[in-house]
């Protein structure tokens, strides 16, 4: 490893670890505190946002191309050198996507209390990584987490069951991660949206290409500092500026105590109805209990599942470290979900508040007209582009007074975090600090992800099963092109704006549950699971849990008449649900049965499921499946060799020498 000292991810970097982020660190606060003078002169928004945007991407880019390496070990695995609270950092902004920066305060916003049902399940995650998976992967030594599957369950036929597993949990999340790129980057760069997300991509290939996870890691340790920074700014001057403490987490009850207050004021003005308003503090409004915890259950389970994720733990130089590591990931995760309810609470107050003084719909703030243009914000039912356009649409409301009521707006929930700064009336300067702190998780995450993919492809496939005698140039370059025709792929389905992206990527969480925990744990904590039984109990566990996903979502009116002796489904429901079918059947060709069977199609899919159970929870079906498969088969084939049962015995030993290393699996990579 010549070079090392001179490298980032050299000796003298990690002496300097500290010391390094906190001059980066500063230097980042000097860089907003330059912006805000700059605007306060008069500079345009346009250039701010070009500021923030491209100089924090350039920030990432130029770590990304020091980092780079020619080291197997570094590429795949950053050299097993990454202290735990670093480490930590690096997980939180893995993490920290840009659907959960940009989406879990609006998601609090929409739902109140049942959104919590996120906040619960992902952080749970980490509880069970750290209790069942880090330091036993770690202990174990492998390069991904493909490899754990063929050397524990003999062969190639289990790591191409988890290459595809993991394929698919990461491809429709990393084409969501490139999507909130596109978006930030149209509304901050006011450029097109296929050339935003295209540019994006540069930006992320720059800091994961040349590195692998070497550069991944510094990267998105960077990109954690840019993002919490960004999250906690608004809310901590929203916290200060109206209630005198600058801690967002204190001040919480007081900003929903106002906005009941809020809400009163406006049903007694007409300017919201008991229907819009959703109680914010009662639980099971929109999930019943059933649903939500089924959902905590499946996120929990499919967070300890994502393979981006549990990479992380083979980066850390000691068992130990791996599993303080995931405290460390918890502390920096718990540090903006601990924010986000407050963020939403804020956020609601400033928006009642704008509807309680009786705003005319003539005088619609600018914030309004620069998200409706973008699809995100409507009132009385349409974009909010045009002030006369909006006006129209108002009048044609049976009783509409001119004034903007609650039940007339609606918010895109994606957008509450970006636009808050705008709603409360701050300098732009907060706006662009948040849209580089939606970036930066974008970005984080989209590494991680496109990292997982590309390196599954280029070591579990091409390097274990294809071509065992590769030379690490050629690994390494194979890698290297495998991301980018990735990253590509996900990149042009991005910029085709697919409807059902975002759903797309909470089915990953059941996928990769039903997928990969059941012969992950048992792999780990059960000798007697063998290569049979993880085989099959994989591929019924994952396949039961995708054709209830599938089923449910595109064929839910076939999916009912075939399985709806298995719901829950009211009379009323059936009824009409038949009448939906008899109104689609007697409709005339062309847009009136286009418009019936959209009005089937939606009944149907609120009463297809199994016993009620939405399909985001669809691994409360495909887990348990995929554990009692693994352990009936294999209780009825035979047990695993003792090589096997000693080296699943050696995994839990938190002492001794890498496993994977030991058997020689490594050879020419550690």
């Amino acid at each position: 490893m010549a070079g090392k000292d001179r490298s980032i991810g050299g000796e003298s970097f990690l002496d300097n670890l500290g010391k390094i982020y906190l001059y980066y660190t500063g230097g980042f606060f000097g860089f907003v505190a330059v912006l805000a003078v700059l605007e306060q002169l008069g500079v345009p928004n346009k250039w701010i946002g070009y500021g923030f945007v491209f100089l924090t991407i350039a920030v990432y880019a130029v770590i990304g191309v020091l980092s780079r390496t020619k080291d197997v070990g570094e590429y795949y695995v950053a050299g097993r050198s990454v202290p735990s609270i670093y480490n930590g950092m690096a997980t939180g902004a893995d993490w920290m996507s840009g659907a959960s920066f940009v989406g879990m305060a609006g998601t609090l916003f929409l739902l109140g209390y049942d959104g919590l049902a996120f906040v619960l399940g992902w952080t749970g995650g980490y509880v069970l990584v750290a209790v069942l998976i880090a330091p036993f992967l770690r202990k174990f030594g492998a390069y991904t987490v493909p490899d754990f599957f063929s050397a524990r369950y003999g062969g190639g036929f289990a790591r191409i069951l988890a290459v595809l597993v993991l394929i698919a949990c990461s491809f429709t999340y990393v084409t969501a991660q490139i999507y909130a790129t596109g978006i930030i980057a149209s509304r901050f760069l006011d450029m097109d949206f296929t050339v935003a997300v295209y540019a994006g991509l540069a930006g992320i290939l720059l800091c994961s290409m040349l590195g692998g996870m070497k550069a991944v890691t510094w990267t998105q340790v960077a990109q954690y500092i840019v993002l919490i920074v960004a999250y906690l700014t608004p809310v901590v001057i929203l916290s200060a500026k109206k209630f005198g403490i600058p801690i967002p987490q204190l001040t919480y009850g007081q900003a929903i105590a106002e906005i009941t207050s809020l809400e009163q004021s406006m049903v007694a003005k007409g300017l919201a109805n008991a229907a819009t308003l959703k109680p914010h503090i009662k639980p099971f409004t929109t999930y019943d209990p059933l649903n939500f915890f089924a959902l905590i259950f499946c996120l929990m389970v499919g967070t300890a599942s994502l393979p981006h994720i549990l990479m992380r733990y083979f980066t850390t130089p000691t068992i130990r470290e791996a599993r303080s590591s995931v405290a460390w990931s918890l502390f920096f995760i718990f540090l903006l979900y601990f924010t986000a309810p407050a963020y939403a609470a804020f956020s609601k107050l400033e928006v009642y508040s704008l509807i309680n003084k009786g705003t005319a719909i003539a005088d619609l703030p600018a914030w309004m007209y620069t998200y409706g243009k973008l699809g995100l914000v409507k009132v009385c039912g349409i974009d909010v582009k045009s002030a006369a356009d909006v006006a129209a649409a108002c009048a044609k409301i049976a009783g509409h007074a001119g004034q903007l009521r609650l039940q007339d707006l609606n918010i895109n929930p994606d957008v509450i975090v970006l636009s808050t700064p705008e709603i409360a009336g701050m300098p732009y300067v907060i706006a662009g600090l948040v849209a580089a702190g939606g970036l930066a998780a974008a970005m984080s995450t989209a590494d991680g992800l496109l990292l997982a993919i590309s390196n599954a492809l280029s070591h579990d496939i091409y390097y274990k099963l294809i071509n065992p005698n590769a030379s690490t140039n050629t690994r390494l370059a194979v890698s290297r092109v495998l991301l980018v025709v990735v990253a590509v792929a996900a990149a042009y389905t991005a910029s085709t704006k697919p409807a059902d992206i975002l759903s797309m990527v909470a089915w990953a969480f059941s996928l990769a549950a039903a997928g990969i925990f059941p012969a992950l744990v048992l792999g780990v904590w059960w000798k007697r699971a063998n290569t049979p039984g993880a085989v099959l109990g994989m591929i019924l566990g994952f396949g039961v849990c995708m054709y209830y996903l599938v089923g449910t979502r595109y064929f839910a009116v076939s999916f009912h008449e075939m399985w709806g002796w298995l719901g829950t489904a009211s009379p009323a429901a059936l009824k009409k649900y038949g009448e939906l079918k008899a109104a689609f059947a007697g409709a005339a060709p062309g847009a009136a049965a286009d418009a019936a069977w959209k009005a089937l199609d939606a009944h149907a899919q609120t009463i297809a499921s199994w016993w009620g159970v939405r399909n985001i929870s669809a691994a409360l079906f495909g887990l348990p499946v995929g554990f009692l498969t693994i352990f009936i088969v294999s209780l009825l084939t035979p047990a695993p060799s003792k090589e096997v049962q000693d080296m699943v015995d050696a995994t839990r030993l938190p002492s001794g020498d890498l496993i994977m290393q030991d058997k020689g699996a490594m050879a020419g990579g550690h």
